[in-house]
């Protein structure tokens, strides 16, 4: 693949300045989600002027109808000419995943993106030459304790609770399905934030009872922000690195051994094989990297970021297996769901 890339570019870089310009382009987004663009638009229910726009949400003309051009060159937004005046409307793809309103909206998760994630990035040259995470010089808060950086106040905790929560709403129906888990009686989600992906597992197997441990502050902010009628998801408060973990069948770890050094994610995976009840097993979710090293690019991108963010790192299935395997569960078996994340299932 790099061969045919710098094959097809000698002539002219292409797709080198696209990817230059990336950055550009998702700040393109983040910034109309943040004006509330996508909001407007739906709410409008037809084509309707940057002027338009640029009144609603207290924007200069001029730079409304070059942000919006740009949403309609990268086919975000589509535009129409009447009696000389553009006129603008959101896309489907825009008004499902980008307005504030759709059940599959990624709005939560653009704004982490933008206020926390990419503020991070800034530093990434300094993260690799120093080999940590940069919470310290990008907020001022000491590298070794990651969630004192996540949860820095209640803002930023919801930030990236809603973050969370976006991921397992577009991701979570397949997570939960990737393997046949009607054997396990009771599931604890460790980790599970807002609830959302132990919802899913609680509608796709719904013989199981399904429970979310997660600290004390997350278990309010979950049942305070992201409430649901007629829950069949419970929520218990507690520290699964230093507090019991409670009996289970299955235990469901969702994007949090990447956050850790393997040393530590030994002792996690012992700890859960202790308290796991005989015949069951854990579920990881995890975005996978290849054996080869060739990718998926996107799991490589995000590994950078867990250098930036955290003390962890993506992994491929290998690396996953003999964790699991070193601290006694067996049956490895894992699943690329094709999506963002896939899953990794293991026996006691």
């Amino acid at each position: 693949m790099a061969e045919h890339l710098s094959q097809s570019e000698l002539d002219y870089p292409f797709k080198l300045l696209e990817y230059f310009n990336g950055f550009r382009v998702s700040k393109v987004i983040f910034s109309a989600c943040e004006l509330g663009v996508f909001d407007l638009l739906l709410k409008a229910q037809e084509p309707i002027s940057a002027q338009h726009v640029a009144q609603e949400l207290s924007c200069s003309e001029d730079g409304m109808e070059r942000l919006m051009d740009a949403l309609v060159g990268i086919e975000i937004l589509e535009v129409e000419t009447k009696d000389g005046t553009a006129l603008y409307s959101s896309s489907d793809v825009a008004n499902l995943y980008l307005a504030k309103g759709s059940g599959k909206s990624l709005h939560d998760m653009i704004i982490y993106q933008s206020q926390t994630i990419y503020p991070l990035w800034n530093n990434i040259a300094d993260a690799v030459r120093e080999g940590k995470n940069q919470n310290e010089k990008t907020f001022g808060l000491p590298s070794e304790d990651i969630f004192k950086a996540l949860y820095r106040s209640e803002e930023e905790m919801l930030k990236f609770m809603g973050l969370m929560n976006s991921s397992w709403v577009l991701d979570g129906h397949d997570i939960v399905t990737a393997f046949n888990l009607s054997g396990f009686q009771k599931i604890v989600d460790l980790g599970g934030c807002t609830g959302a992906l132990a919802r899913e597992m609680a509608k796709a197997w719904p013989s199981s009872s399904v429970t979310v441990l997660d600290l004390p502050q997350v278990v309010e902010a979950a049942q305070k922000h992201f409430p649901q009628e007629d829950d069949a998801v419970e929520f218990q408060s507690g520290d699964f690195f230093s507090d019991e973990i409670p009996p289970a069948d299955l235990y469901v770890l969702a994007r949090i051994i990447h956050d850790w050094p393997e040393e530590k994610c030994v002792t996690l995976l012992k700890k859960i094989h202790d308290s796991c009840r005989p015949g069951g097993g854990v579920l990881l979710v995890e975005a996978l990297l290849f054996e080869n090293r060739r990718g998926p690019v996107t799991v490589q991108i995000f590994s950078l970021n867990m250098l930036l963010q955290t003390e962890g790192r993506e992994r491929p299935p290998s690396e996953y297996t003999r964790m699991l395997e070193k601290t006694g569960f067996h049956n490895v078996q894992v699943c690329r769901t094709g999506k963002c994340y896939d899953t990794i299932l293991a026996t006691r």
